[in-house]
């Protein structure tokens, strides 16, 4: 599998220019041990030292990568474990940070059929509204639904329960079901996000060298659509692609300010942190009654 090539990087910032916004200094502090924090961001400027080079659409060159990507976690990727820090506008309002510490099966075909389930397992750490729940979803397994239970005062009263991923107590205070939570599926939407934009025009593209996630090198992929439209699902979206990993650790988006001059506003991100790979998970993992949850 081929790894990011950063020499087609450099050239893609330098055709696309740069954005006094998105080139402000961020970055991924680890946090100290046994703390939970929310994530800081820094990248450096590129220098810019490679000629421009031409692009039939300004997201050719990031399709490439997400394609890259999604193949190399296909081929490669069985399963890790993570924390996954996320922040979603839900309603108007902008949630609290929230952690989970996840493990994560990828589903696997062959010759057709499917020899590995989907899996997820979720433990809320942080805030302390949520610490203590515990989630499990594995595809084709209990009808479909997700096993949940409450953590903290809630936990002790509140029994197990099934919950359909799609129906309204599970997506409460949720922009997306279970069933979409991982980094096999955030590449798939990026990508499809990305074969939709590209039939419109309007579309600013920008790489950045020089990121930390978690104390790890990243390159930072910037989608811009400068004007509002209906078609569009954000006005700024940022990517931050692990470079060892060869896989988007850190997705974060934004709508257009709401007044002239603002700031945009931010909708989603979402953060893997201290990702570990291929570390022989197994059904046990996904069973509630692993003797280490608290089902």
């Amino acid at each position: 599998m081929r790894q990011f090539d950063r020499r087609k990087f450099l050239t893609a910032s330098a055709i696309f220019g740069g954005s006094a916004w998105l080139s402000c200094s961020l970055q991924a502090d680890e946090p100290a041990a046994g703390a939970l924090s929310q994530p800081v961001y820094r990248t450096a400027k590129s220098d810019g030292s490679h000629p421009p080079a031409a692009a039939a659409h300004p997201l050719d060159p990031a399709l490439e990568i997400a394609q890259n990507s999604l193949t190399h976690i296909r081929q490669n990727i069985a399963d890790y474990s993570a924390i996954l820090i996320k922040r979603e506008l839900i309603d108007g309002s902008l949630s609290d940070y929230e952690f989970m510490g996840v493990k994560v099966r990828n589903r696997k075909l062959a010759g057709g059929q499917l020899i590995t389930p989907f899996s997820v397992y979720m433990a809320f750490l942080k805030p302390a509204a949520v610490k203590g729940r515990e989630v499990i979803y594995v595809e084709n397994q209990n009808n479909g639904n997700v096993v949940a239970h409450e953590g903290g005062m809630k936990g002790r009263f509140l029994p197990t329960v099934t919950l359909d991923p799609h129906g309204m107590l599970a997506m409460r205070g949720q922009r997306y079901p279970i069933t979409e939570v991982g980094l096999e599926n955030l590449v798939i939407k990026l990508i499809e996000k990305g074969e939709r934009d590209r039939q419109r025009g309007e579309c600013e593209v920008q790489f950045q060298q020089g990121a930390k996630v978690g104390g790890r090198d990243c390159t930072v992929l910037s989608v811009t659509h400068p004007v509002s439209r209906p078609y569009f699902d954000f006005h700024i979206a940022q990517i931050f692609i692990d470079t060892e990993l060869n896989m988007p650790v850190r997705y974060c988006a934004y709508t257009w300010p709401q007044t002239a001059g603002g700031e945009p506003v931010l909708l989603e991100e979402y953060t893997y942190q201290n990702v570990k790979t291929n570390i022989g998970l197994t059904d046990a993992d996904f069973d509630q009654k692993n003797s280490k949850y608290n089902f």
